[in-house]
This record gives C-alpha cells, structure tokens and sequence, in this order.
C-alpha cells in the first residue's frame, strides 16, 4: 500500500470510529453558526441549512449507507416537521423550520427526540429571559392564554394579532436556543456513551 492511501484509509477508519462525536460538533457548528446570524440579521439563511441538510444526509449515508441516509431523513423530517406546525401558525420562521430540518439529519432519528428536547428546554428558558427583561410578564401571561383558547377553538390557524407579523411583538432569535439546545445534546450523547 502507498503511503498516501495508508493515511486516506487511517483518516477514513478515524471518522468511521469516531462518527458520533464528529456529528454531533458538526451539528454544534452549524447551529453556533445559525445563531450568531439569528441574532446579527434576525434570520436563518439558505445558504447555511440548504447545504447542512446535504451534508447531514450525505454524512449518515455514507458512514451508515442506506440505513443510515433513511435514518438521517426520518430524523430531519421529525425535528423540521414539529417545527413546522409553529411555523403553520406564524410562531416561527422558516429558517428556524429548516434549521431544525438540517440538525435533524445530522442527528438522525435516534438522536432527534433528545435534541428537540434539549432545544425545547432552552428555548423555554431564553424565552422567560425575552419576557422578564422586556417587562411584558401580565403580557405574556395573558397572551399566551388567549392563543391557546384560540387554537383550541379554530385549529391550526394563525392568530390575528399573536404572530409573527404583529410588529409590536417580542421576538427571541430561536437561533439561540438551537445552538444550547445542540451543544447540551452533544455533550450529553457524549458523556453518557
């Protein structure tokens, strides 16, 4: 064997070992990334998650094969379609719904539960920091309320002033709760391989 092809085979046989723990800070990358243009631009470009959603696919694909490009799909498909029920409703933006799509793939199915929770959990705490610092808590409260009883009544349709349209509302980059939710995901699928 030649030399260049024993250091394509040691590099190639590298990723195979360590696959997991090179997914997960390449889906940490990408969601840093995501954020810091959340927060600059308010926006999750399509030149960062079109390629991403590639890269994922393409990743599972070929260190798993056809399992593993179904997985990757399946799991983008879970994360990016929860996502898009919010963005249905104008609660979320695309670029969050595609994010969410991309992360996903590189997660696979098996990871997508954990890291929408994860996700979750910090979207949630950023969002209680956006209204206690706004000072809209009796606001929030009381929007909230309004639109659960509005979606209760109408279904899935957007609420006329509670959405992403109303120009007067609090927005929270979700951009930021993608990349804590990404990185307590990886450090946690890590740590308890």
């Amino acid at each position: 064997m030649r030399p260049w092809q024993e250091t394509k085979y040691n590099v190639l046989e590298m990723i195979l070992m360590n696959s997991a723990q090179f997914t997960a800070m390449l889906a940490v990358a990408l969601a840093v990334c995501a954020a810091f243009t959340d927060v600059k631009a308010r926006r999750i470009p399509n030149r960062l998650t079109y390629p991403a959603i590639l890269i994922g696919l393409g990743l599972q694909g070929a260190l798993h094969g056809w399992k593993g490009l179904l997985l990757s799909a399946s799991g983008g498909l879970l994360f990016g379609g929860v996502l898009m029920l919010f963005h249905l409703v104008r609660a979320m933006g695309a670029g969050d719904v595609k994010l969410a799509t991309a992360l996903g793939c590189m997660a696979g199915l098996a990871g997508a539960p954990q890291l929408m929770f994860a996700t979750a959990v910090a979207g949630g705490a950023l969002a209680m920091v956006f209204i206690v610092a706004s000072g809209r808590i009796a606001e929030t409260l009381r929007n909230t309320l309004w639109v659960v009883a509005f979606h209760a009544q109408h279904g899935l349709q957007t609420h006329p002033t509670v959405n992403l349209d109303n120009p007067g509302a609090v927005r929270m980059p979700y951009g930021l709760a993608f990349a804590a939710g990404t990185l307590y995901w990886a450090v946690s699928t890590q740590f308890w391989r």
